[in-house]
């Protein structure tokens, strides 16, 4: 009974001592309970806000960059990297092997790189190999294997339209947790036209959210958008982001770049480096009446491989030594401040003239003397000189300041990072200012970007309006107002309207004149160009090579300009008007084929007024094809005048035949082989230099005739 009554003490006591404790957890955690929540509630309150409260940037979408006509030039877009987990518990082996190889020939048609038969292998295998490497090693179990589950489809990202096509195959159209079939979301800037004008369009940093270069980073603040905020919030069992304030888009730029133009321009760049063997080259053209670049391009040759020509630096801001295209300009002074008044007056030149203790000035094709204007068509340095040096010696400092009363150091604020202003040396007369002053003239002791020459040039076609160059002319956003860019101008009137045409008549002498210095280059019967060449020595430090560079700035066409160009090469194996000349030569005769230049439209009825009444007029059709085609033609164009050629027979290898066809029709046929083209006269093509069906090499010059009758 005694043992019972001892039993039972302890099984008291050790219940005693359980709930004892049981009870002092209890308490304590009632304790800590009114501590946090009464006792301590501001300071854990305070550690929620901490929490809740710290507001997280949501990154705004980056607007576009487009062209003159809205193409895309740059903009962020989502692409997708598409895996399969095997491991999903929703595969179903039977459902698997019914889909596989409707699946695999989507796939095969999807990408090509591989035959149905193919993917069905390489998934099959691939998803074997997944699956066994998974399994334990019977002879060391204890190792772990890695298992990939994440099994990539393709070895590249594919875009939204492609993934939205991927998703209606067989198989993958089905939920996700019944086929594994899952995807990765990246968003990369991209830009669909390849490497077309990308220096002027930029490039972003390394973190891909803001810009670096270009435009991309001149207009930066306006194309990356204003950043949003989310705060979290707590749910039941997780704390997650919620948008607090919405990020804003960035504005979608609208550039004046012309789609077309660039590629062009970037052609007949990239031509002419290959065929001169040119260190670099850039290429700039402008809409005379707007300042609107339609088109810059800068090449370089490879350092990986130096027989191709790549994108580099934006070499049409940077500041060079220019050359004689700036006697253009010291004439525009010259006739400005009435050193010249009278075009046609001859100076005394020479063919040696030492000034000012100075290494004498020399001309190449020296004369007794020159007219003004013929100091610009032979480029005559000695007259140059003389023309400045006879008001500004007395005062070198003052032609600078001359200059720069009429805006020429005037920054263009293009939106192109790195963009220089044009420098002269200073030229003070106690430190051979004067000797500084006659070289400046014609183009030594200056560094000037291609832009800023431009502009200049683009001012004597516009009757000296000095209108501001300018890259980009619309701001765009969703739900805002357009912000339309317009034209601006350095200086109303540079130079007055009369004194404009003087300098485009000295222009056309340096092409058309006897001996115009680009007479045997840049002369073409389509398009009459006036402009400039240039030759410069490139330094390397601070001394003078052997290497030059070659500028060749003009307009066209002569008669009513519309497009101003400069073209500058380094290193090229001819001179300025058989290289730089050639190029804006070419991107013009380009330009009018493809009726670019503001022509008549072909088949359209005029009235013609004569003393009795208005008499309607049709023009000459021309056209290869048969009767019936002929007379649709006639009948529903209104024309009753008509030329008809023979169609060109078919080649099936070698040059093709073009005789018979219009030269826009011949130019593109021909251009798509690989044939470089000239040709002379107006209408259709009456002969061809090289026969039909004869082999050629891409690069080789082919000429046509053309006749209107």
């Amino acid at each position: 009974m005694a043992t019972k009554q001892n039993n039972k003490g302890h099984i008291l006591w050790r219940y005693a001592l359980v709930v004892g404790i049981m009870l002092l957890f209890s308490a304590v955690i009632t304790w800590s309970m009114v501590k946090t929540t009464v006792v301590q509630a501001d300071a854990w309150n305070k550690k929620a806000s901490e929490v809740l409260d710290v507001p997280t940037p949501i990154p705004p979408e980056r607007g576009k960059l487009l062209a003159d006509n809205g193409t895309v030039l740059a903009a962020n877009l989502q692409f997708y990297v598409v895996r399969i987990d095997w491991f999903s518990e929703g595969i179903v082996e039977d459902t698997l092997k019914k889909y596989i190889r409707p699946l695999c020939d989507s796939l095969a048609r999807f990408d090509t790189t591989m035959t149905a038969a193919q993917w069905h292998e390489r998934i099959m295998n691939d998803r074997k190999n997944i699956l066994d490497a998974a399994k334990p090693d019977p002879s060391n179990p204890k190792k772990k294997t890695r298992m990939n589950h994440a099994y990539r489809l393709f070895p590249y990202m594919i875009t939204h339209r492609e993934y939205a096509r991927l998703r209606t195959f067989p198989y993958l159209r089905k939920p996700t947790n019944e086929t594994g079939f899952y995807y990765e979301l990246f968003v990369r800037r991209t830009k669909p036209y390849g490497t077309m004008a990308a220096r002027s369009i930029g490039s972003l940093d390394s973190t891909g959210v803001h810009g670096r270069s270009g435009l991309e980073g001149a207009l930066d603040s306006l194309l990356y958008g204003i950043p949003g905020i989310a705060r979290n919030i707590q749910l039941t069992n997780a704390i997650v982001p919620a948008e607090s304030v919405p990020a804003v888009k960035g504005y979608d730029v609208t550039t004046t770049i012309n789609v077309q133009l660039q590629d062009i321009v970037e052609n007949e760049l990239y031509d002419m480096c290959v065929e001169t063997g040119s260190d670099w080259a850039t290429c700039v053209l402008m809409e005379v009446a707007t300042g609107d670049i339609k088109a810059v391009s800068n090449l370089e040759r490879s350092k990986s491989n130096p027989d191709e020509y790549v994108e580099s630096i934006n070499h049409a801001v940077l500041g060079y030594e220019p050359g004689s295209v700036v006697k253009t300009i010291s004439m525009m002074v010259a006739l400005e401040d009435g050193i010249v008044t009278d075009i046609d007056e001859q100076w005394v030149t020479g063919s040696s003239w030492a000034y000012a203790g100075g290494k004498p000035i020399t001309d190449s094709h020296g004369a007794a003397s020159r007219s003004a204007r013929q100091i610009i068509e032979t480029s005559s340095n000695i007259g140059m000189a003389k023309i400045i040096t006879k008001k500004y010696g007395s005062n070198p400092p003052a032609f600078q300041e001359r200059l720069r009363e009429m805006g020429f150091f005037d920054p263009l604020h293009l939106g192109i990072a790195g963009e220089e202003t044009p420098w002269y040396h200073p030229a003070d007369i106690k430190d051979g200012g004067r000797v500084v002053l006659s070289r400046q003239a014609y183009g030594y002791g200056a560094r000037i970007p291609p832009l800023c020459t431009l502009a200049m040039y683009n001012a004597i076609a516009n009757d000296g309006k000095y209108v501001r160059p300018r890259l980009f002319k619309k701001l765009s956003r969703e739900n805002e107002p357009d912000s339309i860019i317009p034209v601006s101008y350095i200086r109303q009137q540079v130079c007055t309207p009369e004194n404009a045409r003087k300098l485009r008549t000295m222009l056309y002498d340096v092409v058309w004149g006897s001996h115009g210095t680009a007479r045997h280059w840049v002369q073409d019967s389509m398009v009459r160009i006036a402009g400039k060449t240039g030759t410069a020595f490139d330094v390397e430090g601070g001394k003078y090579t052997g290497k030059k560079r070659y500028a060749f700035c003009g307009f066209f066409p002569y008669e009513n300009p519309k497009y101003s160009c400069i073209v500058l090469m380094s290193g090229a194996d001819r001179s300025a008007g058989a290289c730089s000349g050639m190029v804006l030569k070419n991107v013009a005769r380009k330009m009018y084929a493809r009726g670019m230049l503001g022509g008549a439209a072909n088949y359209v009825t005029q009235n013609k007024k004569s003393s009795a009444k208005d008499v309607q007029f049709y023009p000459t059709l021309f056209a290869s094809c048969g009767d019936s085609k002929l007379k649709n033609i006639q009948r529903g164009l209104g024309v009753k005048t008509s030329h008809r050629y023979a169609a060109p027979g078919n080649v099936e290898t070698g040059v093709p035949n073009v005789i018979g066809l219009d030269i826009r029709e011949a130019i593109r046929i021909l251009e798509d082989s690989g044939l470089k083209v000239y040709f002379t006269g107006s209408g259709m093509v009456v002969s061809q230099s090289l026969a039909a069906g004869s082999g050629y090499s891409r690069g080789q010059r082919i000429d046509l005739r053309l006749k209107n009758s």
